[in-house]
């Protein structure tokens, strides 16, 4: 990948992630970097209460520390031992230092409140750290930057959202968005996202095409030449990334984003028009929701439900869990605004690159394959029947569908079955209100076990939803947030259309419905081959769904029953993908 300058503007070419064109302001957003804080002034006579808040604040931080303290000397080995390290260090900062009094000094001088104090103190701390010649005690520099968050969020009792209180219009240029970072975006302020790290699958991508945020994964040199508040353009059709725009590439690419809002208000004029394709085959339209603020654009789209609602939100960017009444808040406000229309809810999918502070988990050797998502929750039952309580007093405001996300064996299906009926009862002893019947309980198929054995869950589920990217990505063993080998993950590789194929024919067999909420249920280039396999039912980023409504409505699926078949019998990549492309006309 290289970039080539054209003075004033450099243009950097990269992986389009996002559709989409957008004209912002640069953020740069660093995860490493300092916490940004408001300040406000305080008055003279206020100063003593101010710095007895901040005393306050360091001693629930040094508190919390202890705590980690104390299950760091569990760990064995060298580990255990630099973790500890790590984390006496944290505690002699917080308690009585250098630090704690400079910060009550700034206080007084400046008359500020203490987390802005907090953060001029660090930013100074950092700066000579940072220009030592001992390269030991110059990387010191994120500890004292971490130190500062923990006083921070000590200060204000709430988890730091890096992302929040951003510019209008801005585009964020970053090294890596973490599932925690987007979970803070404000969509009414963000026009697009630059990353250096992630390929067309990886959370960022998904996230931004939820959104409907134009993205794209550039070169490292990007940094380099950007700061702050200057002009950019996100290509995000073509992959590029345009810093400091002449005159003529904004007016071509204003002209473009036009272009571009014309074919979609086009678009939308089909969000009443029921998809129903041109032999009489009526198709569900569903779409993935990341946040709650996103019904809005769900309803405008004009699905018909809500297919996957993926609820780590709840547990992101936070020190503590959520209670069953904050999660019943969040989820019975969805379920109410759909009116009627169903939303099946995922129940939390933790582990790999989500790992959520506030659940103490730590990453495995291969996390991608180890404690996470339904086996987390069975494992932790306290949090799960929290988030199940939630969920079932959340269906008394309209239908809701349980999905349970990296189902390997029969046995877990069983075990939550057992689990809501006890849940059941006890909701009901205590007079809450619950749907009836109740909600359906259904399986993700994401992993090729799951697959292969669909016959078998289908007899224990009532609904399966085939998640495509995880199940390209264990079926290919690729990691699909390697920009190393993101080129290699292929959702049309011939096993893994066997293996849709094979899950859409059990469904079928045991009269279930089955959907794909994967990404490539929004790619209406392969509408006619999914519906070929007999999916009646697509759930997809809500900005893609009147296109491939405007596909299905074009579609006469007995004309390609037959050439579908012949698809799936094909062997050759090449082959393969060429079947794919007639299909698609």
């Amino acid at each position: 990948m290289k970039s080539k300058r054209n003075p004033p503007e450099h243009i950097f070419s990269g992986m389009a992630v996002g559709t989409g064109v957008a004209i912002g302001v640069v953020h740069r957003h660093d995860s490493r970097a300092s916490v940004h804080v408001r300040e406000v002034r305080v008055s003279a006579a206020k100063v003593r209460s101010e710095q007895h808040r901040l005393l306050e604040a360091a001693a629930r931080a040094a508190s919390r520390i202890e705590t980690l303290q104390t299950e760091a000397k569990r760990m064995s080995g060298a580990a255990g031992e630099e973790l500890g390290y790590l984390l006496d260090a944290y505690h002699q900062m917080l308690s009585g230092s250098r630090l704690i009094r400079g910060v009550q000094k700034r206080i007084a001088t400046d008359n500020i409140n203490a987390e802005a104090a907090v953060m001029k103190e660090i930013g100074l701390m950092a700066e000579a750290f940072a220009t030592m010649d001992d390269h030991y005690l110059a990387a010191r520099v994120d500890d004292i930057r971490e130190v500062g968050r923990r006083l921070v969020e000590a200060l204000t009792g709430k988890k730091v959202r890096a992302l929040a209180g951003l510019p209008r219009n801005a585009v964020i240029v970053a090294d890596e968005l973490s599932p925690a970072d987007t979970a803070s975006l404000d969509p009414q302020n963000v026009a697009g996202l630059v990353t250096l790290v992630g390929g067309v699958e990886s959370h960022t991508a998904i996230v931004a095409r939820s959104l409907g945020l134009p993205a794209v994964v550039a070169e490292d040199d990007i940094l380099t030449h950007t700061r702050n508040g200057q002009p950019i353009i996100v290509d995000g059709i073509r992959g590029l990334v345009i810093v400091q725009p002449t005159a003529r590439t904004l007016a071509e690419y204003r002209r473009r984003k036009a272009e571009l809002q014309r074919e979609q208000k086009s678009l939308l004029k089909l969000t009443s028009v029921p998809a129903v394709t041109k032999d009489g085959v009526a198709i569900k339209l569903m779409a993935n929701i990341e946040l709650p603020g996103e019904i809005e654009t769900v309803l405008a789209a004009g699905a018909e439900g809500v297919g996957l609602f993926r609820s780590e939100f709840m547990f992101m960017n936070r020190a503590t869990l959520p209670s069953e009444e904050e999660q019943y808040a969040a989820l019975s406000n969805v379920v109410r605004q759909m009116g009627g229309k169903p939303v099946t809810i995922r129940t939390l999918d933790v582990g790999a690159d989500k790992l959520g502070a506030a659940l103490g988990m730590k990453p495995g050797p291969n996390p991608a394959l180890g404690l996470r998502a339904i086996r987390f929750s069975l494992s932790k039952k306290k949090i799960f029947l929290t988030q199940l309580s939630a969920i079932l007093r959340a269906s008394a405001h309209g239908p809701v569908r349980i999905l349970l996300p990296m189902v390997s064996t029969v046995d877990e299906i069983r075990e939550v079955r057992k689990i809501l009926a006890r849940l059941t009862a006890r909701l009901k002893r205590r007079g809450e209100k619950l749907s009836d019947p109740l909600p359906q309980l259904g399986v993700m198929i994401e992993i090729p076990g799951a697959a292969l054995a669909a016959d078998a869950l289908a007899a224990e589920s009532d609904f399966f939803a085939i998640g495509t990217n995880d199940l390209t990505q264990y079926t290919l063993a690729i990691d699909r947030t390697d920009e190393q080998v993101a080129y290699l993950y292929n959702p049309l590789h011939p096993a893994v259309l066997r293996l849709i194929q094979f899950t859409a024919e059990a469904a079928a067999a045991a009269r279930i419905p089955v959907s794909i909420c994967g990404e490539i249920a929004g790619d209406h280039r392969l509408t006619p081959l999914l519906l070929g396999f007999g999916i009646s039912e697509l759930s997809m980023a809500a900005t893609n769904l009147p296109r491939v409504k405007k596909r299905i409505l074009s579609l006469n699926l007995s004309a390609i029953s037959g050439r579908v078949r012949r698809i799936t019998a094909e062997s050759d990549p090449a082959r393969l993908k060429s079947l794919v492309a007639e299909l698609s006309g």
